[in-house]
């Protein structure tokens, strides 16, 4: 297996997942790469590469793909790190900027544009540089660092409105100009609508690269990854020039690892919702997830019993 290829995406909460990968007992063993998210599905898409972590949206779009199993970055109930950034309340808004890193959570903005804030805004695509994003529209959608920078920087100066809308300075998100900035923390308004979690990424690989000794891998990568959160957070702090702690409490509190039934729950919803729509086709694809290894050893012995 030393020769498979795995795409890996370039942000803080991808690095539980692969830690076993790069500081790990599995250091070496496969050959990794880092982009952005939407790139990591081009480059499954082109067979680039075997395994990649890629948006969600794209097992719909890419076919002959297999889920691994009881992996992925979910979050339950906020996240901060998927953030919509409005000049206005968003029943204003007219025109949303999205950043072009990733298609999963575009389709989430406009799911919840449509059925939460029921409003039709023309969407566009643009780099994340948010300043940039909000000289041409109304609101921008930010993932990923950026947007979990931004959230630590408003956070001590953020409040609750007279509605409900969390508030903050422009200034505060290092933006000139006076008035006001509304924050919508993506999954949070996703649970609000549907009482389920958000499933952004899964680690999906070509048929044929499927294999007890992969998925073991792959789980035994993150299970490295959790044990050393106090080395990632220190990490990435160094890097990010952010707190250690609030960064460990975003991996720990707003980013959730697994695949288990309510995640899955939550990816089907997503799933129906973005057919609904026209973001993938309307005969959704059912998941196919790769079998747990040892698990029908398991069943046997249950049986048995």
């Amino acid at each position: 297996m030393s020769s498979l290829r795995i795409s890996i995406v370039e942000y803080l909460n991808t690095v539980p997942l692969v830690r076993g990968f790069t500081h790990g007992p599995l250091r070496g063993k496969y050959d990794l790469s880092f982009t952005v998210p939407s790139q990591c599905a081009e480059a499954l898409r082109s067979g680039e590469v075997d395994v990649a972590i890629i948006p969600a949206i794209e097992y719909q779009r890419i076919p002959d793909l297999v889920i691994l199993p009881n992996l992925s970055i979910a979050s339950k109930k906020s996240v901060r790190s998927l953030l919509l950034i409005s000049q206005k309340p968003i029943q204003e808004v007219k025109r949303v900027a999205l950043d072009r890193s990733s298609r999963s959570t575009q389709t989430l903005t406009r799911i919840l544009c449509a059925k939460r804030w029921r409003i039709s805004p023309e969407f566009f695509e643009a780099a994340p540089y948010l300043a940039d994003m909000l000289q041409h529209a109304d609101a921008a959608l930010l993932i990923g660092d950026p947007a979990l920078r931004l959230s630590l920087a408003t956070a001590p100066h953020a409040r609750r409105d007279a509605a409900g809308e969390l508030v903050t300075t422009p200034e505060a998100a290092g933006l000139r100009g006076g008035g006001s900035l509304f924050i919508y923390d993506i999954v949070e308004e996703w649970r609000a609508m549907t009482s389920l979690p958000a499933v952004l990424a899964v680690w999906a690989a070509h048929r044929g690269a499927v294999a007890p000794e992969l998925v073991r891998d792959f789980q035994d990568s993150l299970a490295f990854g959790l044990q050393h959160l106090d080395a990632i957070a220190a990490e990435a702090a160094a890097k990010m020039h952010l707190p250690a702690a609030e960064l460990r409490h975003y991996l720990t509190e707003n980013i959730d690892y697994h695949l288990d039934e309510e995640n899955l729950q939550g990816l089907r919803r997503y799933y129906a919702d973005a057919a609904e729509l026209g973001r993938i086709p309307e005969n959704v694809r059912p998941l196919e997830v790769a079998e747990q290894p040892g698990a029908r050893e398991q069943a046997r012995v249950a049986a048995d019993l």
